[in-house]
């Protein structure tokens, strides 16, 4: 079987703290903008589907909704 033996100090192995804090950064900021996108989408298709919209109606809202949450988030 492998050696399977570890050379670790007493504080365990090292971390990079500065690459787990932009990787989380990251993380939080796709998921930020994934729920935005996924709820502007669901506006605009009620737009477009049940207000009667249409196509125009919908492509409309989605980029009007998307440079409002570009401002504001």
């Amino acid at each position: 079987m492998a050696d399977q033996t570890y050379d670790l100090n007493e504080d365990g192995a090292p971390m990079d703290y500065p690459a787990h804090e932009s990787t989380y950064s990251f993380f939080l900021l796709m998921t930020k903008w994934g729920i935005i996108v996924n709820c502007v989408l669901l506006i605009a298709m009620a737009v477009g589907f049940f207000m009667g919209g249409g196509l125009v109606g919908g492509i409309g809202t989605f980029i009007i909704l998307m440079i409002a949450a570009r401002i504001i988030a």
